[in-house]
């Protein structure tokens, strides 16, 4: 008799907290204001996210050693180049298509991932988030929800 070994969803289960920010600012004015405002030290990270072979996200890092957390701040919305060649008159000029990191809520500018083992309150992260100036709105998104969950984990 052979045994069947199955992996559960569980083993992957990465455990993090995750806030939306709404703002019209470019990806290194939003870690320059966060920075900032939260005394935080994120950095552009050397290597894109790479999500396929033609799809890279940059990301931001910040290591917070005092409390034990990760912080990753990435974009939610990006522009992918078609490979599908066309016909007609705009033939020889590229084709661009939307792609989204957290399909769900397509009308997230930019995600702040916490990682860490410990609590945070994130009604006051959220409250500094908000009183920051050219950040529309920020609040927190229950990860346990999320369909698009996996494409977080990196």
């Amino acid at each position: 008799m052979v045994a069947v070994h199955k992996i559960t969803n569980d083993f992957y289960e990465d455990s993090f907290d995750l806030v939306a920010l709404h703002s019209s600012l470019e990806d290194y004015a939003i870690a320059y204001a966060l920075n900032l405002h939260l005394k935080s030290n994120f950095k552009r990270s050397e290597i894109d996210l790479d999500l396929t072979g033609h799809i890279t996200v940059p990301i931001f890092e910040w290591k917070d050693d005092i409390n034990d957390r990760y912080w990753t701040l990435f974009t939610n919305n990006g522009l992918v180049e078609d490979t599908v060649s066309r016909k007609g008159l705009f033939k020889d000029e590229p084709s661009f298509t939307t792609f989204h990191m957290v399909p769900e809520h397509r009308d997230v500018d930019y995600f702040l991932k916490i990682e860490q083992d410990g609590f945070i309150n994130m009604e006051n992260l959220v409250k500094t988030l908000q009183n920051i100036p050219k950040i529309i709105t920020a609040y927190a998104i229950e990860t346990d929800k999320l369909k698009s969950k996996n494409n977080l984990i990196f």
